[in-house]
């Protein structure tokens, strides 16, 4: 879920990275003196990000924040694609996923507990749907999921692992690439770093 800032940051920077092809997964604000600026995305045909992706992203981005000026200051910004056992943040992830392992955390309490792990069932009304341990099931309201991520398995590696369309690429090895150039910010940000 995200915090104010981070929720502006995201309505600032989601209508350009749609406009270029990309998913926005999360958005995350770390630190305060020198704030870094995590932007985690997703290609809308379901392919790998690639690095040359990350740079375009990076662009698009730093130039939209040194425009609107969310944070005063120098920052830094990743961009970093969501990888395998990737974070759930949206309804239209635990779709997608539908079948693998997840381990949630909420911020209320439901039957006393907070913290749950399962496999995916779906989205039904406005709840995340896992099956427990035992067969039972456990709806998860998304608005109260804090963090929600997959569990690294041999069935995700597959599944991830060849991506729809193509079979030759089902035998290249796989990278989740990170950005992480370092460029001068604007004048009213010395020493911003874009990473």
């Amino acid at each position: 879920m995200h915090n104010a800032l981070e929720s502006r940051i995201a309505g600032q920077i989601t209508p350009a990275l749609e406009e270029l092809g990309f998913d926005l997964v999360r958005v995350a604000v770390l630190g305060r003196e020198t704030p870094t600026i995590q932007i985690m995305a997703d290609r809308h045909d379901g392919a790998l990000i690639a690095v040359d992706d990350c740079e375009q992203i990076s662009h698009i981005v730093g130039a939209i924040l040194d425009v609107d000026d969310p944070i005063p200051g120098a920052w830094t910004l990743e961009v970093s694609s969501a990888g395998i056992d990737r974070p759930l943040t949206r309804a239209k992830d635990w779709t997608r996923f539908a079948g693998h392992m997840v381990r949630a955390e909420l911020d209320t309490p439901i039957d006393g507990r907070k913290r749950f792990a399962g496999v995916i069932i779906g989205v039904k009304d406005d709840a995340a749907i896992i099956r427990l341990e035992g067969d039972q099931d456990a709806a998860l309201p998304l608005t109260e999921i804090r963090k929600a991520r997959l569990v690294l398995t041999d069935a995700l590696i597959e599944a991830t692992a060849a991506p729809e369309g193509d079979g030759d690429e089902a035998t290249a090895p796989r990278r989740v690439p990170k950005l992480n150039p370092v460029k001068p910010g604007k004048g009213s940000k010395p020493g911003r770093k874009v990473q």
